[in-house]
This record gives C-alpha cells, sequence and structure tokens, in this order.
C-alpha cells in the first residue's frame, strides 16, 4: 500500500506546484495551461485516495 501512498503524495505535491506556477505565471495561457494541469492532478489524487480506500476495505 506504500506504492498507492507515494503516488497520492506524489499527486498531491504536483497539484501544489502547478498551482503555484499558474499563480505566478505572467502570461495568461501558461496560466491556464497549469491551471488545468493542476485539476488533473488533484482528480488523480482523489482517484487514488478512491484506490487506498478500497484496497483497505478488502
Amino acid at each position: 500500500m506504500t506504492e498507492l501512498q507515494d503516488r497520492l503524495e506524489r499527486f498531491e505535491t504536483l497539484t501544489a506546484e502547478c498551482e503555484l506556477i499558474a499563480k505566478l505565471a505572467t502570461d495568461s495561457t501558461k496560466r491556464e495551461f497549469y491551471l488545468k494541469l493542476s485539476e488533473q492532478y488533484r482528480q488523480l489524487a482523489a482517484d487514488m485516495r478512491q484506490a487506498i480506500a478500497t484496497q483497505a476495505a478488502a
């Protein structure tokens, strides 16, 4: 299960990094790109939490 938790932490870190880059971006195209990317990483993290919960329940 530690592999799943490691992936969860990685997705959460990538989410935070993308949000920071988006916040600091001066180009609106790049800002939108990193905001969308952070949303995708946030969804991956949510999916990983669900997988961890499912595995723990089994």
